[in-house]
This record gives structure tokens, sequence and C-alpha cells, in this order.
């Protein structure tokens, strides 16, 4: 493959050439926590040649994309999904990893080098979550249209929010060094609001609990229940719609924690070359098992782990959280985040901070124990923190990390903040599987076009969660949530036990979590195989220990099965055993490949082995020559809105600043670039496609052009009260007196000092009351992020203020005027 330039770009932007996409059309329908998904893609070849139109895209790595079809002149053609080998034939196709001359690019190629219309839809084999859409000898002035449908769950927010999103935003994904360039980063990319195709999405939801809201983070039609129970809800995009942002769609049912299995019974076809295999997985019933495990509430936090956060601090970084005006940038939410997670960890862990990008560094040499001179000493280097660090290496301080020995009695939980744009995700999740037995991954996606199978993988296998910061998300919520998770005692020792009537045998096709957490959802896949009578009941139980207690939560469940239409659940289970093989330790084995095809082929769901082909031979008159390639262009998050988010009307290249400890290497030549490309010197062919942001080689000499001067930068919004109030908090979790504090409480000191009811007693305790008492009178909404500390504070309260408690909390609510319930301090 062809080295694409060293140019100092910032992205691709995309050619004046008419763009064949004219809009894309999108069905979703949504029951319960699972949604269907069916999206029509519109071309239309305006010019004078054939083209070949590719859209290389986004999709959420745990869909099950089960069918493709095109439809030209009427006629609709079905895609049969045929296996990929080991390469590719075609020298542009390079860029998709290990792969030559296969069956489904085979039948392909030669369709079109035969003049035919034939149409492509594969998954890149180095990611999951990015699939590519070839469009091949569409005649000039002929339409074509191409659908593809696929399944998937659906996560559940903290607040209860049933969470669909259609991604729209494939960041570029940073290439490591000696590896093939991603695909990402040759895709064109255009501003925000030039996106030249337009977006139209109807859903419809459905949940037997009801419906309370739905939520979107676009402009969208009033939502319509169509029925009087308000069990069944739809809700359109209006009109003209630019698909130049992710769409989330957030439902609010009126119960989500509720247990439930749902069994769907196997496949019967009228048609006999078309039978499922007997004993294969679509010919057997299937039950999804949605659980929440519950466990008794610890009696507080422990105090045991050693903490070490991992932050991405490539330019990319530098991109605000969202595009509104004055939104927060990447990094100053991450810093903002890791000073609450340093107040909220307990006293007697050990923690540490990671930077990555090029190259990485460590606050500390090991990990400290968390005191308040090492807190101090930590907030401090937190907030001189920069995005400046080039590019995205999360695999060398992955490895370093690993190699060096945890605590006994410290468990180690490890927490990732990256915006998710590797090229070698599966490298990295491989890191993380080879060590999980010795640490928990807790991982944080932030702002659109994080990798979902970088994210979901690596807390997949380091048995923690994940959590995706996008829109208004605040990060600092779903941190702190996570952490509270990491601070509940080990759940070890966790299975799956059957009881189900004779002659019925229940297979897993999805493993059970080797880590559970309180308020959790897990979902479970398994195989009934045998004859099941339709009147009959079946029970299922996890069990797992919990600080030596063994506990069970017991379902039963009707063995209600009925036929479907659409086998959704089988397709979502067959996407879950495919990822399973895919990411297991043996995945390059003969033995695992074959079971993945074997998965692959018989359920109609997508692997990375396979691909989707369809060919339209009934072309009336074959065309002769190639056709042209035009690449569809999407929308980028750099360039236009990164460093103060307005568009810069040229370029300015610099240096970033050099953090004081970051040694030499790839990073300090790295130069960060805004707004659209520059030419280059002779050495790049100025059509091109310019490399992605992070990371790549140095730039070479740019030509005379002149270089103007940086954007300018725009405002952020001030940081809340609540965080101001929290950055002055101890590690033992009180307060000093303090002039800042009684500024942020709105009350002035010498009327606190007056009204302290014992001038004895340390004015800390004073303090540390009147703070917690206005974080719950003023910022109750926000009591997810400060819930930990609060906790510290309590403690200590009741440790220095003893008896005198209570006097010091009435003094407190008539002083701040408010009326917080004394039960708040544990009284």
């Amino acid at each position: 493959m062809p080295q694409l330039p060293s140019c100092c770009g910032l992205i691709v932007i995309g050619s004046k050439q008419p763009v064949p996409l004219k809009g894309i059309t999108v069905d979703v329908q949504v029951k319960g926590f699972v949604a269907d998904v069916s999206a029509t893609l519109k071309y239309k070849n305006e010019e004078e040649k054939a083209v070949e139109a590719i859209f290389v895209f986004p999709m959420d790595e745990d869909s099950a994309v089960y069918s493709f079809e095109a439809t030209i002149e009427g006629k609709t053609i079905i895609a049969d999904l045929q296996e990929k080998e080991q390469a590719q034939s075609l020298e542009d196709r390079s860029h998709w990893k290990n792969a030559t001359d296969s069956n489904a690019h085979k039948t392909y190629d030669e369709a079109i080098k035969q003049g035919h219309q034939a149409f492509l839809l594969e998954e890149c084999e180095s990611s999951a979550d990015v699939f590519s859409c070839n469009v091949g000898n569409l005649p000039p002035g002929q339409e074509a249209e191409v659908t593809l449908k696929y399944v998937r769950e659906l996560p559940l927010e903290a607040d209860g929010a049933v969470r669909f999103v259609l991604p729209a935003v494939l960041n570029p994904r940073y290439t490591p060094k000696d590896q093939p360039i991603s695909v990402t980063a040759t895709r064109p990319q255009v501003p925000i609001g030039e996106i030249p195709y337009t977006l139209s999405l109807s859903a419809h939801f459905q949940s037997a609990y009801g419906i309370a809201k739905i939520e979107c983070n676009c402009a969208t039609s009033p939502v319509e229940y169509t029925n009087e129970d308000k069990t069944a809800a739809k809700v359109s995009l209006s009109e003209g719609h630019k698909f130049e942002r992710d769409v989330e769609l957030l439902a609010y049912y009126s119960e989500v924690n509720k247990p439930s299995v749902t069994v769907e019974a196997g496949l019967v076809s009228s048609d006999a070359a078309k039978e499922p295999k007997s004993g294969s997985l679509m010919s057997e019933s299937v039950a999804m098992l949605n659980f929440y495990p519950s466990f008794p509430a610890a009696e507080g936090p422990t105090n045991r782990g050693e903490f070490i956060f991992v932050v991405d601090r490539s330019g990319s970084m530098e991109c605000p959280m969202n595009s509104e005006p004055n939104a927060p940038m990447r990094i100053q939410s991450a810093k903002e985040t890791l000073v609450l997670l340093l107040k909220s960890l307990p006293l007697g862990c050990y923690f540490n901070i990671f930077g990555f990008g090029s190259n990485f560094e460590s606050f500390f040499t090991e990990s400290k124990e968390y005191t308040q001179q090492s807190m101090e000493e930590a907030v401090k280097m937190v907030n001189e923190m920069e995005a400046n660090f080039g590019g995205t290496e999360i695999l060398r301080p992955l490895k370093k990390i690993y190699d060096t020995s945890g605590r006994p009695d410290h468990p180690r939980q490890l927490f990732l903040f990256t915006d998710g744009e590797v090229g070698n995700t599966k490298e990295v999740i491989d890191e993380v599987q080879k060590n999980s037995n010795n640490h928990r991954c807790f991982t944080f996606g932030i702002g659109e076009g994080a990798s979902t199978s970088l994210i979901k993988g690596m807390a997949r296998a380091g048995s923690g969660i994940s959590e995706f910061i996008t829109g208004k998300d605040r990060m600092q919520t779903k941190v702190l949530r996570a952490l509270k998770c990491s601070l509940q005692p080990t759940v070890n020792n966790v299975s799956l036990a059957w009881s189900l009537p004779s002659g019925v045998e229940a297979i897993l096709l999805s493993k059970v979590p080797s880590a559970i957490f309180q308020g959790q959802k897990s979902i479970v896949y398994a195989k009934l195989q045998g004859k099941v009578e339709t009147e009959a009941d079946g029970e299922f139980c996890l069990q797992y220990t919990f600080k030596d207690e063994l506990l069970k939560n017991t379902i039963r469940f009707p063995l209600k099965i009925e036929k479907v239409e659409r086998p959704t659940i089988h397709r979502l289970a067959a996407k879950s055993l495919i990822s399973e093989l895919e990411c297991g330790k043996d995945s390059r084995s003969e033995e695992m490949k074959k079971r993945i095809l074997e998965t692959s082929l018989q359920s109609g769901v997508i692997s990375a082995l396979t691909a989707f082909v369809a060919v339209n031979k009934d072309t009336k008159t074959p065309l002769e020559g190639p056709p042209v390639r035009r690449d569809i262009p999407a929308p980028s998050n750099y360039g236009f809105m990164c460093s103060g988010g307005a568009r810069p009307v040229a370029m300015a290249c610099r240096r970033p600043p050099q953090s004081k400890k970051m040694a030499t290497g790839a990073g300090a030549n790295h130069w960060r670039c805004f707004g659209p490309p520059m030419k280059c010197s002779a050495n790049a062919s100025k059509s091109a496609p310019v490399a992605a942001y992070d990371g790549m080689p140095p730039p070479i000499v740019m030509q005379s052009a002149v270089i103007p001067a940086a954007p300018p930068s725009v405002p952020v919004e001030e940081t809340p009260s609540f965080v101001k109030l929290i950055s002055l908090q101890n590690a033992d979790g009180s307060w000093n007196l303090n002039p800042e504090i009684f500024s942020i409480l709105g009350i002035s000191e010498q009327e606190a000092s007056k009204k302290n009811p014992d001038q004895t007693k340390d004015s800390s305790v004073w303090t540390t009351v009147l703070a917690v008492i206005w974080l719950h009178s003023s910022c109750l909404d926000q009591r997810e992020e400060w819930e930990l500390l609060e906790g510290k504070a309590i403690s200590w309260l009741k440790a220095k203020a003893g008896s005198s408690l209570d006097q010091f909390v009435r003094a407190g609510n008539e002083l701040l005027k408010s009326s917080v319930d004394p039960k708040v301090f544990g009284l």
C-alpha cells in the first residue's frame, strides 16, 4: 500500500465532485430493550460516467447486521452472506486488515469488471464498529437504494433511560507505527453543516410497562402515543435533518429494573433447502435472560484498592465535548473529573495517574498512598495537564502498568478515559484480557465518534463497565457512578444454574459475567435444546459469593414460545456468540475461525470473516471500463470544532507546548493543525487524502503559503460552584476555614463565625457541616457526583463532633436558611 503523505493537515476535506448519496431513511422498532433497525441509503449518479460509491460509516459494535438488499429500477436484489478469506485483491482496499482475494470480493470485483451492477457490505476486520458499503457500476442518471437491517441490545442509563443512538460521526482512528493505515484516516470529511445528504428517521417504541416520555438531542415531531395505555409511542426527526451528528433517543419506561426472560422458537421454513440444520442455533429455541443482580449494601466503601487513572492527552482532546456554544473542552472536562475522583477516594487506598499520547508519563514512579499531601500534589499536576501529547498510543502505557506488580490486599482498578480513536483495537483488548485476573477495567468514551469496539471491548475483557459521554452528558456523573461500582466488595464465583423440564438442556451462547455490580443490567443468551412443551415452566438461578455468603437470584418463567417472523433473539444471540469467539484467546486458530464462519453463515449475521454481496446481472447494457470511485464524505468533529469551537477561515500549524516531564520521541515532533489543509510540498499528492489528526508522522515542510495566527479562542462554560467547593475539600473529607468557601456559600466569614455554636471546637467542624448542608440544599441534582465525598465528610464529622453534631446541624440550617434533614448526618 502506498504511504499516505505526511501532510500538515488535520482531516480530509471532501472534493467538490457530486456526491451520489442523496439521503438516508431509517426506521427503528424498539421493543423493550431491543432495537430492530432498517436503514435505506438512496443513491443517484448525476455524473456522465458510471461511478462506484464507497460509504464508510460507524455502527455500534454490538449491532447484528442480518440483511442487505438493493433496489434498482423497481427490482430488488437480495444479497448473499459469503465467506471472506484472509486477503483482498484490490490495492485500494488494502486498508482492510489482513484480507486478500475472497469469495465475496471476487464475486463483487468480477461483476464490476463485466460491467454489471454490484453491491458489497462488510465489517472492518480491525474494528467491529466500522462498516463499508460499496455501490458499484451505477450508470449515469440512474438511482439505486440499498437497505441494511440490524438488531441490537439497548443500554440502560443511570436515570432509567433506554438509550438508542444512530451514529454519524466516525473520527479518524489513530494508527500506531508499523500498522496499516486505518480506513478512517482516508475517509473524506466535511465541516459540520455541509453534509450533502439528509436523514429521515422514524422510531416506534413499545414497552409492556408503559412509556413515560421520549427525548431526543435533535429536533423532532411531538411524541405521539399510539394506544390508550401509553405502552406504544412514535417520534420522527424534523424534515430535512442533516446527518451531521449522532442521533440519540432516550425512552423512559415506567418500569425498567425488572428481571425478565424472553424465549423465541426455533425457525421452521417451508422451503426444505432453507431449513436450519438440526441442532444449530437457528433451529432450536433461544432464551434471553435480563437480570439485575442485587446483594446487601456494604456498610461503607472499602478503603482497600489501587486506583490507576489513565487519561488521553492526545491533540483531539482539545475538541469540545459537544457542538453547543461554549461547550467545555474534552481535556478540561477530564481534568475536572479527575479532581472529583481524587477527592472521592477513601483514605488508605493507593493511586496513580497516567497521561498518554504518542508517549506517556505517570505522576508518580509507583502508586502512592492516598494522603492529604499526595492528593494535593496530584490535584496540582492535574490542573497543569494539557492535551499536548500528540497521538493515541494506548497500548504502551497499559503494558507499563501491567508490568508493574500490584499491591497485596489492594485490588487494582483501572479507569481509562479516551475519545477512543485507535487502529489497533484488537491488540489493546487482548492486552487487557491477558491481565484480566489481576485488575478490573472501567472505560469511558469521550465525545461523538469514540470507538464502541475499543471502549466496550476493554471493559468486557477487564470485567468492568463502560460508559459513553456524548452531547450534554456530564462526564463526572458517569465516572463517579463507576467509582462507586469499583468500591463495592468483589462478587466472586458467579454461576448460572437451570431447572428445566425433562429432555430440555440449556447451552450457554454467551459467558456468564465474571463480575457483577449492584444495579447494573446483565444479559445472557442460551440455546434450549430439545423438545419444549409450551405449557411447561423453567427456572434459572444466578448465584454468587458476596463477603463469604452465597447469594441466589432466582427467576421462574413460563416456556411460552411464540413463533415470530423476525428471529430477533436468535440474531442477538448469534452476534453475542460471534463476538465471544472473535475476542477469545484462540480467535485466530483455524478451529475458532470455522466456528465463527459457521455461526455467521447459519444465522445470517455478518462477522469479520463474512460479507454481504449482491449482483444485478440483468443490466440491460453492460458498462465498459472501470467506474469512477466516489468516496462519500462524513461529518467531522475535528478542525472546525477544535480549539474554541469556531470554524477558522484558514489553517494554522504550530508545535504544541511540551510537558516538562515528557520524554523526547514521537510526541515531541507532533504538530497540531486547525482548519482545512493547505497545499503541501511536491512530496505529497494534491489529491491524496490527508492523514488523521492524532499521532501522524511529523509534517513535511510547508510551501511558502502564509500561516495565519491561531484561531481565536471561545470562552468555555464557567466551573460550577459545587465543583469549586469540592476542590477545597481535604483528603479526610473535611473543609478548613477558608474565605473562598464562604463566598461559594453566599455568607460572610464574620457571620459564619458569629453563628458557630461551639467556638471551642475546631472551626473545620463548623465549616464542614455548612458545606454538606449547602450541597444538599443547593446541588441535590448533582448528588451522584458528590455522594462519595459527602460520605467521607460525615464519617469525619461523627468522629470529630461527637454528640454536639446535632447542635451544629441545627445552627447550619438556620444560617443557610435551609431545612436539610438531620438524618443526612446519621442523626
